[in-house]
């Protein structure tokens, strides 16, 4: 896995995390990864709670914010865009519904969740004046987003027209690639809706997926897929201790 480009408009830029208790979303994710977090800053306008920002050697790699009441925890995929509104519109146009938002703007970014046209949640962002430059790609930080849909044609016609994506897929392989600008910046896999819901799947790259799940399990989490070997990487699911859950992998050696 190597460090990707995630400040140009149309691609995935970022991923944080929505927990019922931030803090203990900390104490978990801290130690497994070896984070720091900023001192707390409040939510986007319109939103309640705090925000931490996440860091790995001083260099922003995700976010832990402040679940909606009842919510769900949620690992969030962002995808860069220029204007929020004529984003926000083109989803529409597209097939795409506005879920929330949008929220914030101004200096500190704006956000909006929306559902793709097979009705998959996941975030447009549009940059602030603070939008520093975050690490991907390398060990204990984010290294892919990856779609699960029931409908892949139909998620290849929306996020074509909304970021100019092209689907390449895989021979032989479960997946397809999303490619922007000729660069890799996503995976698309076909699911039943059943056994693995239709979501957007955050990827974090590890050197040692065996022993991230052992550390996982002692910090209180739970192992939803146990270590095993893909095409090219050691792989595992996790899930925190307030049911969010992220994959791992380690490139295989």
């Amino acid at each position: 896995m190597t460090t990707r480009d995630t400040h140009s408009v149309g691609a995935p830029c970022r991923v944080d995390t929505f927990q019922p208790d931030p803090r203990a979303a900390m104490d978990f994710y801290g130690p497994l990864f070896g984070w720091s977090f900023d001192d707390p800053t409040p939510m986007p306008a319109g939103l309640e709670g705090d925000y931490f920002a996440a860091r790995l050697s001083g260099r922003l790699v995700a976010g832990i914010g402040q679940a909606p009441a009842l919510a769900r925890p949620t690992w969030n995929t962002y995808v860069r865009v220029e204007d929020l509104a004529q984003a926000l519109a083109r989803a529409g146009q597209a097939g795409g519904t506005c879920l929330a938002g949008p929220f914030g703007g101004g200096s500190d970014g704006g956000l909006a969740v929306v559902a793709d046209a097979t009705g998959v949640a996941f975030c447009l962002w549009q940059a602030g004046e603070n939008d520093g430059r975050g690490l991907a790609g390398e060990p204990n930080s984010w290294a892919m987003s990856s779609l699960h849909t029931t409908d892949v044609e139909r998620a290849q016609a929306f996020y074509g027209e909304m970021f100019a994506w092209e689907l390449e897929p895989v021979p032989g392989g479960a997946f397809s690639l999303w490619r922007h600008s000729g660069r890799v910046v996503a995976v698309v896999t076909a699911t039943d809706g059943v056994a693995v819901p239709p979501h957007w799947s955050v990827n974090f790259a590890v050197a040692d997926a065996d022993s991230i799940a052992e550390h996982a399990v002692a910090l209180g989490g739970t192992i939803l897929m146990a270590p095993m070997n893909t095409p090219g990487f050691r792989s595992a699911v996790i899930g925190d201790p307030q049911g969010g859950f992220i994959a791992v992998s380690a490139a295989a050696s």
